[in-house]
């Protein structure tokens, strides 16, 4: 039994931090011998299958003519760039304007994908199913084999009474706040979870927890560093386990132009992620900030990548390899998405996060109220506040070594291969 190769199932969401994760996952246990099969939204056609994986394709909603032709995760780049003026409202606004439209998006896919996803399992007859996502696909829960919930957002996803809600923002002490968050939450939640806790039981899929689209799975696994976790004020059951990061090894080594490899100053990664980067004005403000500083600076430009005009001192492309270039910086700017913020606490380096939507109000405020960064106002900032924050920490030698320290531990613990571990088990 314990060298009987398995079949592994992963629908991860279809943007490039779940499905990042979950490629790195899946490669650990290709290496070991297993057969890795990937449920992937159409648009990732091609796009897995050099990697040594099986494809097989989901359409969400009905395909588009021009379908071929899109890039991984079109259909929520083209979503956040139509609904982007919404990130300027506070978070508590932002709940009826933002997170629950996803939530609508998110289930209306649900459901146009459950008779394709039985197809699928009862063709790939997998050992275990792993899905990385904020809504449960139910034929993924009801196929008779383990199930594994994969949470890489922020894991204020599993909500507590003494941690902030999700998508807030609050720091983990303003009660007053986060009661009131939390109504507003039913308030524009309630009805549509209730629906939809109708429509999985229906499907024969489990009962879903009050307020929440996701289930416990049979195995659940959880990104996010130690360091930052919730777990002194909201431990979790023993059915959780931690993955402290989950970093690729794919890829091959980064050559960066001379004026950026080498030059005065600190070297500076600066990334919106590939749907904050779709927000053209506020990829030129932030350039703007940075063009009068006297360091050097790398930025993945993004899906809008020939409106982005660099300045001097900077250097980049639509795609980047971030694990790559992340051991090389010494600063991260970043919209605060949850692989960019383990991936840096992983390398050890400083952030200044600027928060545009859903988890990444939650991620900004964890780095800023733990002192691991600055949270500065994503709309609001003064180019001299920006300058100042980047000198501030830069500046900061006893930070620097703290998150030297903070990396090496989490290397150390080598999630990818822990996350393989656990999966395997749950399978066998």
């Amino acid at each position: 039994m314990a060298d009987r190769k398995l079949t592994v199932l992963f629908m991860p969401e279809s943007a490039y931090g779940p499905t990042n994760n979950c490629i790195g996952i899946g490669d650990v246990l290709r290496q070991r011998g297993h057969r890795v099969v990937f449920a992937a939204e159409s648009s990732w056609k091609g796009r897995l299958a050099p990697l040594g994986f099986e494809e097989e394709l989901v359409d969400l909603t009905p395909p588009p003519e021009d379908a071929a032709g899109q890039d991984p995760g079109q259909f929520w780049k083209d979503y956040i760039a139509e609904i982007s003026p919404e990130f300027r409202k506070p978070t508590i606004q932002q709940l009826e304007t933002v997170v629950r439209p996803i939530y609508e998006e998110l289930i209306e896919g649900v459901k146009y994908a459950e008779p394709q996803l039985k197809e699928i399992i009862a063709r790939v007859r997998p050992d275990v199913i792993v899905e990385d996502n904020v809504v449960l696909f139910p034929a993924l829960a009801t196929a008779g084999v383990p199930f594994v919930r994969m949470l890489s957002c922020n894991p204020l996803e599993v909500p507590g009474p003494d941690v902030p809600p999700p998508f807030s923002g609050l720091s983990t002490g303003d009660h007053g706040a986060a009661e009131t968050f939390r109504e507003e939450f039913e308030r524009t939640h309630g009805e549509m979870w209730t629906a939809f806790n109708a429509y999985v039981r229906e499907q024969g899929g489990p009962e879903l927890p009050h307020l929440q689209f996701m289930p416990e799975g049979d195995l659940n696994l959880y990104l996010y560093p130690e360091i930052a976790d919730y777990v002194d004020r909201r431990p979790l059951g023993d059915g959780w386990h931690r993955l402290d990061s989950s970093v690729r090894r794919t890829g091959v080594p980064i050559r960066l132009p001379d004026h950026i490899a080498s030059g005065d100053g600190s070297l500076i990664y600066f990334s919106l992620g590939s749907l904050g980067s779709a927000d053209v004005d506020l990829m030129r403000r932030v350039i703007d900030a940075l063009a009068g500083t006297g360091h050097r600076y790398i930025v993945s430009k993004g899906p809008r990548h020939d409106e982005i005009e660099l300045a001097p001192n900077m250097w980049g492309a639509e795609f980047l390899p971030q694990t790559k270039i992340l051991p090389l910086a010494d600063l991260v700017i970043t919209h605060g998405g949850n692989n960019t913020v383990t991936e840096s606490l992983h390398f050890g380096k400083p952030m200044i996060v600027l928060p545009l939507f859903w988890d990444q109000y939650d991620n900004a405020q964890r780095v800023h109220e733990l002192g691991l960064g600055l949270r500065l106002d994503t709309y609001g900032f003064q180019a001299e506040e920006m300058r100042s924050a980047i000198e501030s920490l830069l500046g900061n030698a006893g930070l620097r070594r703290h998150l030297e320290e903070i990396g090496e531990t989490i290397r150390g613990r080598d999630g990818v291969e822990r996350a393989a571990d656990l999966i395997e088990s749950a399978a066998r």
